[in-house]
């Protein structure tokens, strides 16, 4: 079942905003660098917890220069500045948190995504239209010297390690309790995780079936962390490892599984080059043979934020990952697919947190 003009998300399709908050909207977007800046450090120095736990209340910025141990200039500035960002607001001279303010440090998916795009991407954005302009993630050198950062994910430095694991782990994890239902629905003997990353879903499968075998495909880099972790789950015996660079061409495929399983995985190629996985997919199935793919398509969101994140989240591809990817159109990613001789039988959207899964079987 493919996506049809009803099941679509009407997002994006109409311009309602008033002339004055558009004005509004611009200064946001003129000022934005010093607005997440301002914003992470009100958060990393406590001093928004100290506004919350003043509750009802307020407090003044007095206190909280006490408090966090920051001078009254320092704690004045960033509070003014959290007023017009929307943190906190201000009564008789107290400072009580906003709705905002506290999702902002209390929300999970919203401190993942703070913390990726503050130790990830902030720094390689300024490279962003040289990124564009050469095809290549050129924002990457602020992390390390790789041609991808995927060649590096075992290498990167703390925190940018924990928060590109932490913002990863946290979307794709969400999919797994409803996924492998799916998954498992044709009682497979064997499936091939490519992409497998740290070996979760692997380790998840393994765990879900007592039967079922895992071959996983990665580079070599992340398959030394995935079979130390699977064999640390007790799980050594059930599985399989290939060391394979999808974007080689002579690379090829195991065949004898049942099922292949990607997760955010084919969003970290350009529309070429998922067409030629997906080539190396159809040649490695028998005819019965299903494919498997969680991705997060922005024009499926239920909610404008989930759209955005995954907009921005592309640009993260752009200037930090490899420089030809993205999240993408559902449109365009079924055009893909069907050049590379599969259909979809199946989509189910809204998994997790925003992933659809499809499945996929051979014309």
């Amino acid at each position: 079942m493919t996506a049809t003009p009803e099941t679509k998300s009407a997002l994006f399709s109409t311009d309602n905003m008033s002339a004055v908050d558009a004005i509004s909207q611009a200064q946001y977007i003129a000022f934005a660098p010093y607005i997440f800046q301002a914003s992470v450090l009100l958060r990393d120095k406590g001093i928004l917890k100290v506004v919350d736990e003043a509750g009802k209340e307020g407090v003044s910025i007095h206190a909280v220069a006490e408090k966090v141990k920051m001078t009254h200039y320092g704690v004045r500035v960033l509070l003014e500045a959290g007023l017009g960002i929307g943190l906190v607001y201000r009564q008789e001279g107290k400072y009580r948190l906003t709705k905002t303010g506290h999702f902002f440090i209390n929300h999970m998916m919203t401190i993942v995504n703070t913390d990726f795009m503050r130790d990830v991407c902030y720094d390689g954005a300024q490279n962003l239209e040289e990124a564009i302009d050469t095809g290549k993630p050129a924002g990457l050198k602020h992390l390390g010297g790789w041609e991808t950062i995927y060649q590096g994910l075992a290498l990167l430095k703390e925190p940018a390690k924990a928060s590109w694991f932490n913002f990863d782990h946290y979307y794709s994890d969400n999919a797994f309790p409803e996924a492998l239902p799916l998954v498992f629905a044709s009682n497979p003997k064997k499936i091939m995780d490519i992409g497998a990353n740290t070996g979760k879903f692997s380790i998840a499968c393994l765990g879900y079936n007592d039967e079922v075998e895992m071959g996983l495909v990665d580079l070599q880099i992340q398959l030394n962390v995935a079979k130390k972790n699977i064999e640390d789950a007790g799980y050594g015996e059930r599985a399989q490892y290939f060391t394979a660079n999808m974007l080689d061409a002579a690379t090829t495929l195991p065949k004898g599984y049942d099922i292949i399983w990607m997760s955010q995985f084919l969003d970290c190629f350009a529309d070429d080059e998922i067409v030629s996985i997906l080539k190396k997919c159809h040649e490695a199935l028998d005819d019965n043979g299903r494919i498997f793919i969680n991705e997060t398509f922005w024009d499926v969101q239920r909610f404008p934020a989930s759209a955005l994140s995954l907009q921005m989240t592309s640009l993260y591809f752009t200037t930090m990952a490899n420089g030809n990817s993205q999240m993408y159109d559902s449109e365009v990613f079924f055009k893909l697919i069907d050049e590379a001789g599969f259909k979809i039988v199946q989509q189910n959207d809204n998994i997790g947190l925003s992933h659809t899964i499809l499945e996929l079987r051979k014309k």
